[in-house]
């Protein structure tokens, strides 16, 4: 669960930060060495020899937590250091260089009904309540800012039917390790809102 402003959110220290040069913002190979117990360059030939350039961000990851025993801190560290070398973009990229991720549901209600519940139950995942409401009949808007300057915002869209879009998107993430853990915790919030699903 992130933390308000200035926390440390979970991310192993030297890893980088906000601030930083994208160089710098990756795993360095000292930390990757010592944490692994392997280099940059040994990790890279295996999923070379894997045939990890074909395979999608989260496949790599799961290659290596799967096939080579790595804990899944480390692979994603490790995948977003091989899309880096081998020149693939990992997910959620942003023009300004940050990254987002959003999760989404299809969750039985009226938008604002949803809206409202949405807020005061993704307000534990949070931190809090929202620092900005914007409440339109068809698609409302809740922001905070979270550790870290990350931002989150909630959304809900009108669909035909009795269900709406309900959406999590958490960006100015400024690490690429952290688009993983990011999407598997707002995965894991939604589970708040699991007597609104199917």
């Amino acid at each position: 669960m992130p933390r308000r402003k200035n926390g440390f959110g979970g991310v192993p220290p030297g890893t980088g930060g906000v601030g930083r040069g994208r160089d710098e913002q990756r795993l360095s190979d000292a930390r990757l060495g010592s944490g692994t117990g392997r280099s940059a360059a040994e990790w890279f030939a295996r999923l070379d020899a894997a045939g990890a350039t074909r395979l999608s961000h989260e496949q790599i990851s799961r290659l290596l937590v799967d096939e080579f025993e790595v804990v899944p801190w480390w692979a994603e560290g490790i995948t977003v250091r091989y899309e880096q070398e081998r020149g693939v973009e990992p997910p959620g990229r942003q023009p300004d260089g940050s990254y987002a991720v959003t999760v989404g549901r299809s969750l039985r209600g009226g938008a604002l009904e949803l809206f409202d519940l949405a807020v005061a139950r993704f307000a534990g995942y949070a931190g809090g309540p929202p620092e900005v409401v914007t409440r339109s009949a068809t698609h409302p808007t809740a922001d905070w800012t979270l550790a870290h300057g990350d931002t989150l915002r909630l959304r809900v869209v009108s669909t035909a039917g009795p269900k709406c879009s309900v959406s999590l998107t958490q960006g100015s993430l400024r690490l690429p390790e952290r688009v993983q853990p990011v999407k598997e915790g707002l995965t894991r919030a939604f589970g708040v809102m699991s007597d609104r699903q199917n």
